[in-house]
């Protein structure tokens, strides 16, 4: 696929490029950011090249992995980056996508990761065809969580053991979000159970 840009009532969605190396770096010296994501630490301005020169490209290329710097309309601030992830289902009739996102420090507690959040998820609901788009944290990541939340996703429980980070297997909280929650066609009907045997 083709990348493409977003936009929004504030921000600009749009595929990083070289210039923006420089404002990534800057971001992922947070300690926060790698403690929560699969983010290096250190996080070296090479590891930023090669994300946005190699591994975004990469995704784009091969439909696997949607990424977005996040950019405020007025001035062009990176405020944060928001990623689809293209799960091998998605060819399949389950038609999944997990998203990813994390907010530069100066930035939190705007609103923004959850408006971005909104278009990616209607992007990959109406264009994409995705049918359930799945959430995923480290167990503790409440501001993660919140934004899950915010964005409607339903909290699924917690999976054990399900996250590899530092070499230690760690427990991780999961949510869905279905085109219906935002009000958009389901294309494949959906049946949610209801304590009855189908088969009866």
């Amino acid at each position: 696929m083709e990348p493409i840009t977003l936009t929004t009532e504030r921000l600009v969605l749009r595929p990083l490029t070289p210039p923006d190396a420089d404002a990534v770096h800057a971001a992922c010296q947070d300690p926060e950011i790698p403690r929560w994501t699969e983010v290096p630490s250190p996080y070296t301005r090479e590891d930023a090249r090669e994300y946005i020169e190699e591994t975004c490209p990469n995704g784009w290329r091969d439909d696997s992995l949607y990424n977005f710097g996040t950019f405020t309309r007025d001035g062009g601030r990176l405020v944060g980056s928001i990623a689809l992830l293209r799960l091998a289902l998605l060819r399949a009739p389950e038609r999944q996508a997990e998203i990813g996102y994390w907010t530069a420090k100066e930035a939190r507690g705007h609103g923004y990761t959850a408006e971005a959040g909104a278009a990616v998820a209607r992007w990959a609901f109406g264009d994409l065809g995705v049918e359930r788009l799945l959430w995923v944290a480290e167990t503790g990541n409440e501001g993660s969580r919140a934004v899950a939340r915010k964005l409607g996703f339903t909290m699924e429980g917690t999976l054990r053991s399900a996250l590899l980070r530092g070499g230690t297997r760690r427990d991780a909280w999961a949510g869905a979000l279905l085109p219906s929650d935002l009000g958009l066609p389901q294309r494949t009907p959906y049946l949610p159970f209801s304590g009855r045997d189908r088969s009866a």
